[in-house]
């Protein structure tokens, strides 16, 4: 399969789409956790009841229009090989619990992918949103007309004074998770993400890696979601998260001028040289892409590098993971043989892009 065919196929078209603040947030999410009245939960539920699930799920909503989104396409995790999933996780579309550990799993996907809902996860349902930028209110419309849309035609189990009920105790309330994918180089370089991220737990937030709980922050990317869910309506856990960010927002742009000002010609050469490492190392590891990833995007966003999409790093930093690699590759590959296709998919990824500039095309 050529690049430009896989990638049409591998990249969510809000992938490609520049929100507000998209040079520092790459995306908004908005989750709603939800439960069916009439059935054990997934943590106790048996067999039986969680393919009766599924069957209500794909009777009333699968490959049906929804009119807040459109039509929704049911993925059966039992249909699907592990390399399928993969992909599906490293997309952000389902968790690796869904995929690893829920054989009677399922989720529903519209066509560009904004929308994910997942079945017979921790929860029955759990309604996800996908925007690029900081668009945390857009997503969270979204995720409610899905969700009245969905209540108009099943009972939620639900109480008046504890609100919609979950598996888990810390989601009972609004049953909401509202994060933003957002890339810090600058308050890295400048280490004062060690000051921030105590600050932003004290306010009622977390702060993760790229994939949430137990990952790891490659490439200078943080998950920042709220952790209470009761107590709050959900436009106010998204305007506190909204504040927040739009802060650490001002302190990036803040730490990006006084870097250009006082270590200049440092960050270029960091920038370029990161950039030189992704346009022809033959071997690549993970860690090693996703720094230079971050720098090039960084170079990108400070007019260092001409004619490179921002959306570039959106793209690399999800398709060269190894779900992604191998898929391209058309079947396994071992570690090193992952860390030469990833240093190949780059250049040629990078070539690509500069076919398209000097054609006068548009980027992917």
């Amino acid at each position: 399969m050529s690049l430009e065919r896989f990638l049409e196929n591998a990249v969510s078209s809000w992938m490609n789409e520049e929100g507000p603040d998209s040079d520092i947030v790459l995306s908004s999410r908005v989750r709603l956790a939800r439960n069916f009245k009439d059935f054990k939960f997934s943590t106790l539920f048996s067999q039986e009841e969680a393919l009766q699930i599924i069957n209500v799920v794909k009777e009333r909503f699968g490959n049906k229009n929804i009119p807040a989104v459109g039509d929704l396409e049911l993925l059966e995790m039992s249909n699907l090989q592990s390399l399928e999933k993969r992909v599906l996780v490293e997309k952000h579309l389902i968790s690796p619990q869904l995929a690893e550990d829920s054989p009677y799993g399922a989720c529903l996907l519209t066509e560009n992918e904004e929308v994910s809902i997942m079945v017979n996860e921790e929860d029955h349902l759990r309604i996800q949103c996908l925007f690029s930028g900081l668009q945390l209110n857009e997503a969270l419309k979204v995720a409610n007309d899905i969700d009245d849309f969905i209540e108009g035609q099943i009972d939620y189990a639900y109480e008046e004074d504890r609100g919609y009920l979950t598996s888990c105790p810390t989601n009972v309330g609004t049953g909401l998770r509202a994060s933003v994918m957002i890339h810090l180089p600058a308050l890295v370089i400048t280490q004062q993400m060690n000051r921030i991220i105590p600050a932003i737990n004290q306010l009622g937030l977390v702060v993760r890696g790229i994939y949430g709980e137990g990952s790891e922050a490659l490439g200078n990317i943080f998950q920042i979601s709220n952790q209470i869910t009761l107590g709050k309506s959900e436009i106010d856990i998204v305007e506190d998260l909204n504040s927040v960010v739009q802060q650490i927002i001002a302190q990036e742009r803040s730490a990006r001028e006084a870097i250009v000002q006082t270590s200049n010609i440092q960050l270029e050469d960091r920038v370029f040289r990161s950039y030189g490492i992704l346009q022809h190392a033959r071997v690549l590891e993970s860690k090693e892409a996703a720094k230079c990833l971050s720098d090039v995007r960084l170079g990108i966003d400070l007019g260092y590098i001409k004619n490179i999409s921002k959306t570039i790093l959106n793209e690399l930093m999800i398709l060269t993971q190894p779900g992604f690699l191998q898929k391209y590759a058309g079947g396994p590959l071992r570690p090193h043989e992952r860390d030469i296709r990833r240093a190949t998919f780059i250049r040629e990824r990078f070539d690509l892009e500069k076919k398209d500039n000097s054609e006068g095309g548009h980027t992917l």
